[in-house]
């Protein structure tokens, strides 16, 4: 320790008072400064003030397990002002910028302070939930600083990086640390496509959308999510990679309003010991095929259940949400080199990537008119619509895609897959047409919401 002290200490006396400050480059300069990478980087960093106008019905059934369902569409509408406040990350100099959904994703009015306290409207040309990602565009910018993107695949687990945002509203802050982790998935509920770049640098609450930058001060990933039981950085945060952020900015410029990602039609699962073991492999690696859409293009390139997926491009698979992620930062339109593993030999293919087919047709319908069933939109079941509605990858049938007037007052809601119609099966839009003009006044409605089989009855 002694020692240790005694080379600090003959380094700094050795640094003459008016030297340059420049970035570490040894384990011993380490202890002199980040302000070059913070010069560099925080003024692409901005600060992200964003409302929106809700409308709330309040009844007296509000959160009761049984009642709020039957009362969900009565009460008078009470507008509703919610503020956010977060960061983002300016990427091209005409005023691209990327931040969170769960920022501005469905916000009316935007507001952007850069560092140097200019402030910008901001509109959204692309945002994601599944994601968490947005893509805006500042209304009248130009010449504005902004951040290279470093291919996030070249991280590896040690490197430094900062973390710059506005956490808590106290202005932008700039906290230090080292990356954690790489492809952390599976980590958060409604994040099926998640995968992360886990950092101990401080991420706080204002913090998401902010940037995760490396020594050089290129962008690594974009602050999203921690892991906290008091609200507060416990050193476990989580930042979406580049290579994604890359993908969604390249796709707003092309003029896309919604983040297209290639479809692989198939489930899975993450190895373990267990299986490795069933599966003839030398350690627990890859994710094992469990079902496959009959136009997955996996299928298409010779891949069926009980393969286990290793590798795509070269880059490591070790799970569905890993898979995905791959998949989304190539693109539809590429063709990638998938290595799996077939009855213990390995094996190769090369797979098109492809958007969700739309076979069968969607041939959507709203019925309308004098009967019991006015108000309600559905449409076939096809690849492109379960992504869309996020709705089980082999879920088949009709599915609702809006309830208005007396089909919302019945209960029907987006989403709800339609199986019978007063005992009689519906397989297509034309076959639930037909039904909607029965004249019973009894109705009984089977369909599947959230995984379940449910059954509405109502009387008109």
């Amino acid at each position: 320790m002694r020692a240790l002290v005694s080379l600090f200490l003959a380094l700094t006396l050795a640094l003459p008072v008016t030297a340059e400050t420049r970035v570490p480059a040894s384990g011993a300069e380490m202890q002199l400064s980040f302000a070059p990478v913070v010069r560099k980087a925080a003024p692409a960093v901005v600060n992200i003030y964003a409302r929106r106008v809700v409308e709330e019905r309040r009844t007296p059934f509000a959160g009761d397990p049984f009642f709020d369902e039957f009362f969900r569409n009565f009460g008078r509408p009470t507008p509703r002002v919610q503020n956010s406040l977060g960061s983002g990350v300016i990427l091209s100099p005409d005023g691209i910028v990327v931040s969170n959904y769960h920022v501005v994703g469905q916000a009316t009015e935007i507001r952007v302070v850069l560092k140097d306290r200019r402030e910008y409207d901001a509109e959204v040309l692309l945002a994601d939930e599944e994601s968490d990602l947005a893509v805006l565009r500042l209304e009248g910018a130009e010449g504005l600083p902004a951040l290279e993107i470093r291919d996030s695949d070249s991280l590896e687990v040690g490197d430094l990086v900062l973390a710059i945002g506005n956490p808590f509203g106290i202005g932008q802050t700039v906290s230090s640390g080292i990356v954690s982790g790489l492809a952390r998935s599976g980590l958060f509920a409604g994040s099926a496509r998640g995968y992360f770049i886990q950092t101990d640098a401080a991420i706080n609450p204002g913090n998401s959308g902010g940037a995760l930058v490396d020594g050089a001060g290129r962008l690594v990933g974009v602050n999203t999510a921690i892991l906290s039981r008091s609200g507060g950085s416990n050193g476990i945060g989580f930042a979406i990679p580049s290579n994604l952020v890359a993908g969604f900015v390249e796709q707003a410029r092309a003029g896309k309003t919604r983040f297209e990602r290639p479809w692989a039609g198939l489930t899975g699962q993450a190895v373990d010991s267990d299986l490795a073991e069933g599966f003839g492999l030398s350690r627990p690696a890859g994710m094992v095929i469990a079902a496959m859409h009959a136009e997955s293009p996996f299928r298409a390139a010779g891949l069926r259940p009980g393969d286990v997926v290793v590798s795509l491009d070269g880059l490591p698979v070790n799970g569905p949400q890993e898979m995905l992620y791959h998949m989304s930062v190539r693109g539809i339109g590429e063709t990638v080199a998938v290595d799996y593993v077939r009855d213990g030999r390995a094996d190769a293919a090369e797979v098109s990537l492809i958007a969700p087919p739309e076979i069968p047709a969607r041939d959507a319908r709203r019925i309308g008119g004098e009967v019991p069933l006015n108000g309600l939109s559905v449409s076939n079941l096809n690849p492109a619509v379960i992504d869309e509605m996020d709705l089980p990858f082999d879920a088949e049938g009709v599915v609702v895609t809006a309830a208005e007037g007396f089909a919302a007052r019945a209960g029907l809601r987006p989403g709800d897959v339609l199986l019978e119609i007063n005992g009689r099966p519906v397989a297509t839009t034309a076959e639930v047409a037909r039904a909607a003009r029965d004249r019973t006044r009894n109705w009984a409605i089977r369909l599947v919401r959230d995984g379940r089989q449910r059954l509405l009855r109502f009387r008109i």
